[in-house]
């Protein structure tokens, strides 16, 4: 054991690191064997709207090999989040009190679980109905070519701001367990709660109406269930 603590946290804090990018690394590798099956899973959505005779393009020449990749590694990141929070709970569990790790641990496991069902709810609703709403607006003399490497762009910023948006009860939660604010206090800005989540919804999302207004209402409905529970996390009043 070192004399210096900072030193041992450093070092703590390497190997952790180190184990979360071993993690990433194995994953991806045992998924890069289906780099091309997990792009066409991706692609379903646009290629289900896609004008008869039509496809996708690759613009760069690299794209084919390094598009299909790209993704494979996001999606071991993604896989990898719930080990990752170990690492980081594990890091920072010996500083915490009783009463904040009891908080600790179930905000972890809502968070990955909230996260991953903002990318679920995107995939599945979302953008289902986007590429059916760009596909069917497109001028009559304007043949549908979408490339790759923009499609996956377009897709990962989707998925970024639904699983984000999807946090929405934790920092409620958060924000009435440190008695920063109170159910009522935010029962009260109601109203601006809702133009914030339209307000976010028009900055976290590509620019059409479709992507603002379906991660709006459900940021504006987790808002709510985000009062529900943070009143079970309210601080108690100090007795006199």
């Amino acid at each position: 054991m070192s004399d210096s603590p900072l030193l041992d946290h450093l070092l703590e804090l390497r190997n952790r690191l180190l184990r979360a990018i071993v993690v990433i690394v194995i994953v991806f590798a045992a998924l890069a064997y289906f780099a091309n099956d997990l792009y066409r899973l991706l692609a379903d959505p646009l290629i289900a709207h896609l004008p008869a005779g039509t496809q996708m393009i690759a613009t760069d020449v690299a794209a084919p090999f390094f598009t299909p990749f790209k993704l494979t590694f996001v999606i071991a990141v993604a896989l990898a989040i719930p080990f990752l929070l170990w690492q980081i709970w594990a890091f920072i569990a010996p500083g915490l009190y009783r009463s904040e790790k009891r908080l600790v641990v179930p905000l972890l496991a809502s968070s990955t679980m909230l996260f991953y069902a903002g990318i679920a709810f995107a995939y599945f609703v979302v953008l289902p109905l986007a590429m059916g709403f760009f596909t069917s607006v497109a001028p009559a003399d304007v043949a549908i070519a979408t490339d790759i490497s923009r499609y996956l762009d377009f897709v990962l910023a989707i998925f970024i701001a639904f699983g984000i948006a999807f946090e929405t009860p934790v920092a409620i939660v958060l924000l009435i367990w440190s008695g920063v604010s109170t159910p009522e206090s935010l029962s009260k800005k109601r109203p601006y709660i809702i133009v914030g989540a339209f307000t976010l919804g028009m900055l976290l999302t590509p620019p059409d109406i479709i992507s603002q207004t379906l991660l709006a209402i459900p940021m504006w409905l987790l808002f709510e269930l985000g009062l529900v529970i943070g009143r079970w996390y309210q601080p108690k009043k100090e007795q006199e």
